[in-house]
């Protein structure tokens, strides 16, 4: 859902959970994945690497 640009309350609202939650679990993902955008994060989900970091 976040790959597809949802807010953080877009997909609290349809998972039924609080935004702040979300907000929370992205960050542990982004940072995992050495990403921080939703945009670098569609282009892994489409399978496309991210860009490089300066």
């Amino acid at each position: 859902m976040a790959a597809e640009q949802l807010t953080n309350r877009e997909i609290g609202v349809q998972l039924r959970i609080s935004h702040r939650t979300v907000g929370h679990h992205l960050g542990n993902v982004f940072a995992k994945l050495g990403i921080n955008t939703r945009t670098e994060l569609s282009h892994l989900h489409a399978g496309c690497e991210p860009r490089e970091r300066r």
